[in-house]
């Protein structure tokens, strides 16, 4: 009797540990990073923000959003895709799934603040900044990030951290947003068994 790919995989169970931040959580911490952004940068002169596909693409339009509501200026917004920069490309089984860049102005001597959803390992910042010398040389690159979740294999730091959560290798943090999930909100999940990946966001790896 043959078995079907599913019945030869391991099962796999996410178990929802604890809720971090709820949607007011969220929004308190992306309107301090946006006036982080603005005291560090003196202002939004010059600035720019560009968020790493798909979460940190709305993290971005938020900051750029809590930006303008405290500066009432309108900052440059981009989307990066890093799929073909990542060091562990080589090792993905089938076609890679490659998103649409978006960066449609110069940033060469811009205050660029890249931005995403989870800080982990490093390795999707490395990439993403590989991808962003192929655009120009800003004149400072800084990062932003909702959620630094430590675990760090690069020297690599945020500048403006929504909040910190110490976690296990073991459990994932999964950042949902109302564009992507329907939802606001950031909880800590962990693997019970088998290979499955969260339906959540992705961590940075």
């Amino acid at each position: 009797m043959l078995k079907t790919r599913k019945e030869n995989r391991p099962l796999s169970f996410m178990k929802e540990k604890a809720k971090i931040l709820d949607e007011e959580g969220i929004n308190r911490a992306i309107m301090r990073i946006a006036h982080e952004i603005i005291e560090k940068n003196k202002g939004s002169v010059g600035l720019c923000v560009v968020g790493i596909r798909n979460r940190g693409v709305y993290i971005a339009q938020r900051i750029a959003a809590c930006i303008k509501q405290i500066e009432g200026i309108d900052v440059l917004t981009g989307a990066l895709d890093i799929t073909l920069y990542r060091d562990d490309l080589a090792l993905a089984s089938g076609q890679p799934l490659v998103r649409k860049t978006e960066i449609d102005f110069d940033i060469n001597e811009k205050n660029l603040v890249l931005v995403d959803d989870v800080l982990y390992t490093g390795r999707t910042i490395r990439a993403a900044l590989d991808a962003l010398i192929d655009f120009g040389r800003p004149k400072s690159i800084q990062l932003a990030v909702l959620i630094d979740r430590g675990h760090r294999e690069l020297p690599i730091r945020a500048d403006f951290v929504g909040k910190n959560i110490p976690t296990s290798k073991k459990e994932s943090v999964e950042v949902r947003l109302q564009e992507a999930d329907g939802i606001d909100e950031v909880v800590i999940v962990e693997k019970l068994g088998g290979d499955s990946s969260p339906l959540g966001a992705q961590n940075d790896v």
